[in-house]
């Protein structure tokens, strides 16, 4: 069994911004093996995301992100269970940090339920002659063309993008890192992109 440091927890914590017993507790359950670490923290966030997610929110704050120049800017609505929670500052930076990740990432929607049915068979067409055209046989066409409609997604849904401050993480990790905190259900409602110039 490895001897867990106070060095170690304090590494730890710095980097999943956990507490200092679930910190210590994750490393004695992994041996001292920081990443390990890192990645059973992140499913314990999951597991209180998981049985949060019911909870009604109707609580929150509507936060903005206007990029150098004014060009370009982005409103995001994120909802929490209490006034209490959507007044922490953890709460406002994170939907200020969601806000930012939209300006840079462009997303077409918050998660793949809400993916437009029209762009997906629009792009599933373009996958198909491109896979046909390069001369692949027809019964491995389908599995090619749900390959990329599967990255295609991770590319377009919110939740599912590598956030662009630590791409190690998605958006979806975020959020439920700060459940995980919080102890509330919380969740990304809309948001709006503006661009100057943009149709």
């Amino acid at each position: 069994m490895a001897k867990i440091t106070a060095a170690m927890v304090k590494e730890l914590r710095e980097r999943t911004n956990a507490g200092m017993m679930d910190c210590k507790k994750a490393l004695q359950e992994c041996d001292g093996d920081m990443d390990k670490a890192v990645d059973y923290l992140r499913q314990k966030g999951l597991a209180v995301a998981a049985k949060r997610a019911g909870r009604a929110t109707s609580e929150g704050v509507v936060q903005s992100y206007i990029h150098a120049g004014n060009k370009l800017g982005v409103m995001v609505e994120v909802n929490c269970e209490t006034d209490f929670v959507a007044k922490t500052d953890q709460f406002v930076e994170f939907a200020r940090n969601v806000a930012m990740h939209i300006a840079a990432t462009n997303p077409l929607c918050i998660k793949r339920e809400d993916a437009p049915q029209d762009v997906l068979d629009k792009e599933r067409e373009i996958y198909r002659q491109q896979a046909l055209e390069s001369g692949k046989p027809e019964h491995i066409v389908d599995k090619i063309v749900e390959g990329r409609i599967e990255k295609y997604l991770k590319e377009i849904c919110l939740l599912e993008q590598p956030y662009v401050k630590d791409p190690d993480l998605t958006i979806q990790d975020l959020l439920n890192e700060l459940v995980a905190k919080m102890g509330e259900n919380i969740s990304i409602r809309r948001f709006v992109r503006y661009q100057v110039g943009e149709k």
